[in-house]
């Protein structure tokens, strides 16, 4: 039997981490495999025409399953090869093009030719591979991607703590210079709704929340608490840790501004575990979630492209195209550290997935403002990688979409470069803690900044968008290019990398929101 090598399956261990030994053959888990989408010629004529600007009409996931979703025979011919190799075929979903496998390592090492072996990292121990996925010929032209056999933390939630004392209060802190996502909605001139009849799905791979937080938090803002749903993925769940630096604050921010600004909208949070499988399968859920049917999904975890295995990007864009077609809007935080999102060296890289072309890349800025109306808003930047700055640049996977042709990026000398590829981010909002959000979380009245406050704050912009009538809003990011008015453009700061300036920039995108402006948009 003659296997093929799966394209962009390989995993190189990240800095610092070391193979210490064979993982225990008897070691049980699960993987996810990613199958091709039905109707191929179809599907990408239907994508290029949401890029290209146009508005076809939203598939129903019921019809996007009938039509795009995997077929009977690929998901049967899967079927026969994990029998073949003692797998288990725990799950399969048309819809999500995909199928979960359990066996045990020995299993896996076998049915995909790679060896697992457990890792050492100063972050803590992950079970990973070494050498790429080899397919037998039945699977060689259907699948995507196998995720799941590598279990490393696939992305870091985007949020930043205000420095200074925190106070144990069930009361949100009144201080100065920060903001309750309620005074940012009218500061970013939000069009009156409550988000009715609307579902914004949050993921989050890590943490939980404590519903004596959510009373507090939205009694001080004399508003009823939003019915939250927890669903969860891959066996997580709603786990708070009792700690707001943990991931606890990270869904308590998303549940908060979302909520704040929509409080009418259901809020489905999917739980699912911390791995580029758990990462997709959450978001896959969602997009294809039948019960809840969120016509928004906030994504505030994030991770350096580099960081991510081409297989996993590739699955992941490949769940956002269906989101587009479907008509679901995905908000991503952008990142916040810099031009390098992290990196050394001097290096600029992109947060993924706010860089994939079928997201809206939330960015992040500098507010400061009167009762009533922005005095001023500046690209985010504090300074030093400690403090934080919005991240932002030029994809190193993606090609330029249609809608950012003959855009440029600045340097922070004032340099310009025609954009190569895709750019993020796309749009921009309140990140910087100096001028953050007041939450409550853990029992922690606090101050959060990061762009992980921004996808929520969008996404809750676009549930009362969609609430107001019409086909929901979808793939948002052409008719937002095509419409640069309806921002407020951000012309000063930088990100370390690229600077503010005219226009789109790599640091805020076309700027932060005008929300009446954009309700009015065509096709909005």
């Amino acid at each position: 039997m003659t296997r093929m090598t799966l394209q962009g399956s390989e995993r190189g261990a990240p800095k610092g981490a070391r193979a210490v030994r064979p993982a225990a053959a008897t070691e049980r888990l699960e993987v996810t495999v990613v199958l091709r989408p039905q109707e191929m010629t179809q599907w990408q004529e239907r994508v290029s025409r949401l890029e290209r600007g146009e508005r076809p009409q939203h598939l129903s996931r019921e019809a996007f399953a009938r039509v795009h979703g995997a077929s009977d025979a690929d998901l049967n011919r899967l079927g026969v090869f994990a029998a073949a190799h003692g797998l288990t075929l725990v799950a399969r979903d048309a819809a999500r093009c995909s199928a979960v496998l359990s066996g045990t390592v020995a299993q896996m090492n076998q049915a995909f030719g790679v060896e697992l072996w457990d890792f050492e990292h100063p972050a803590g121990t992950y079970r990973g591979i070494q050498g790429p996925v080899q397919l037998d010929p039945e699977l060689q032209d259907i699948v995507v991607a196998v995720l799941g056999l590598d279990n490393r933390p696939q992305a870091r939630p985007h949020f930043r703590i205000r420095t200074g004392r925190p106070r144990r209060s069930r009361a949100v802190p009144p201080r100065a210079a920060s903001f309750t996502a309620v005074q940012l909605a009218t500061l970013y001139g939000f069009p009156a709704g409550t988000g009715a009849g609307q579902c914004i799905a949050l993921i989050e791979l890590g943490g939980g929340y404590q519903p004596a937080d959510l009373r507090a938090y939205f009694d001080a803002l004399s508003l009823a608490v939003p019915t939250v749903v927890p669903v969860s993925v891959d066996h997580a769940g709603n786990a708070p840790t009792g700690h707001p630096n943990s991931a606890d604050g990270e869904v308590a921010l998303d549940i908060e501004v979302a909520g704040a600004i929509a409080p009418a909208a259901t809020l489905a949070v999917y739980f699912a575990p911390n791995t580029d499988a758990g990462f997709y399968d959450a978001v896959t859920a969602a997009v294809h979630d039948t019960v809840h049917r969120p016509s928004v999904i906030s994504i505030s975890w994030g991770g350096p492209e580099p960081s991510w295995s081409a297989q996993a990007l590739r699955a992941m864009d490949q769940a956002f195209q269906a989101a587009a077609a479907v008509g679901v809007t995905i908000c991503v935080a952008a990142g916040d550290n810099g031009a390098s999102d992290g990196a050394a060296g001097g290096v600029y890289e992109v947060d993924f997935p706010a860089s994939s072309p079928h997201a809206l890349a939330c960015g992040g800025t500098r507010l400061t403002a009167t009762a009533s109306a922005i005095a001023s808003e500046t690209a985010w930047n504090d300074g030093t990688p400690a403090a934080g700055a919005t991240g932002g640049g030029v994809s190193a996977v993606f090609a330029l979409p249609a809608w950012q042709q003959g855009l440029h990026t600045t340097d922070p000398q004032g340099a310009r470069q025609p954009l190569a590829r895709r750019g993020v981010p796309d749009v921009a909002a309140d990140a910087d803690p100096r001028s953050g959000y007041q939450v409550v979380v853990d029992g922690i009245s606090t101050v959060f900044g990061g762009t992980s406050a921004v996808a929520p704050l969008w996404a809750g912009l676009i549930a009362r968008i969609n609430a107001a009538g019409g086909p929901s809003a979808g793939l948002l990011t052409p008719l937002l290019y095509g419409h640069p008015k309806a921002l407020r453009d951000i012309t000063r700061g930088n990100n370390g990398g690229y600077r503010a300036s005219v226009g789109w920039d790599a640091c805020t995108g076309l700027g932060s929101p005008v929300g009446t402006r954009i309700a009015a948009l065509p096709g909005a």
